[in-house]
């Protein structure tokens, strides 16, 4: 095997490393989202950054 063909082999394993780690991160980052959502939507979402009386029960006498 001459220089350039073990050079060149060399880059495209590199090259294959870093494209597998950006789709791990990418897929890890979806499934993060995915998760909020659904947590979201059945979890009950936190009301720590509200205002006094929003998001509490309303007890209201008609």
């Amino acid at each position: 095997m001459d220089m350039m063909s073990m050079v060149s082999s060399i880059l495209s394993m590199q090259q294959g490393n870093l494209q597998g780690e950006i789709a791990t991160r990418v897929t890890k980052q979806n499934l993060d989202a995915e998760r909020s959502a659904v947590q979201t939507l059945l979890g009950n979402p936190s009301t720590a950054n509200l205002g006094p009386g929003i998001g509490g029960n309303l007890n209201a006498v008609a």
